[in-house]
């Protein structure tokens, strides 16, 4: 669970990695507080006067198409990009507020998947990962990507594949491992 403090921020590793769990991005968040926090997606910065409207957690279990149970934590961050008047984008400080408010209340897994939840009020939600935050033009920027559909059984195949053929190359003074 992640406390109010923020001490347990520290960057998680997650097994997708286009994806920064919670942990990760308030780690980061907490050396920037004063810098103007900037989401980006689709090809554009979130509007000034933006909104977190909601942040929750949840636990699934499923079945994938090889007939393989998963399981895993999710949170969901979502973000009502509107412009106000003449705000300014919400601090890093602020955004981890809101986020340390949320955990008086809800269990928050430090290593989730996080997912944003966009939407301008008037187009359906749509889903995002979040990249590893960067500075830039003195705010934090992070970019958001949408969050693609995928085959699990594949996925895992592909990883194996990629660990096999990683073990198999020569390096550099060595025998391969697999010869």
């Amino acid at each position: 669970m992640l406390v109010s403090d923020n001490r347990e921020f520290e960057p998680t590793i997650i097994s997708d990695p286009e994806d920064i769990a919670i942990a990760g991005l308030l780690g980061f968040l907490a050396g920037h507080k004063d810098r103007p926090l900037v989401f980006f997606h689709d090809g554009r910065p979130v509007k000034p006067g933006y909104h977190v409207t909601e942040v929750k957690a949840g636990t699934f279990a499923a079945l994938d198409c090889g007939a393989n149970p998963e399981a895993w934590a999710e949170i969901f961050i979502q973000l009502w990009d509107v412009d106000e008047g003449d705000r300014t984008h919400m601090p890093a400080g602020k955004f981890s507020a809101i986020i340390r408010k949320v955990t008086e209340h809800v269990d928050l897994d430090p290593s989730a998947r996080l997912t944003f939840e966009v939407s301008d009020g008037v187009r359906p939600i749509a889903l995002y990962r979040a990249a590893l935050p960067r500075l830039a033009d003195g705010a934090v920027h992070v970019e958001l990507s949408p969050r693609p559909a995928s085959c699990k059984p594949r996925d895992r195949w592909l990883e194996e594949e990629r660990k096999a053929k990683a073990c198999c190359e020569p390096s550099a003074g060595s025998q391969p491992c697999c010869g």
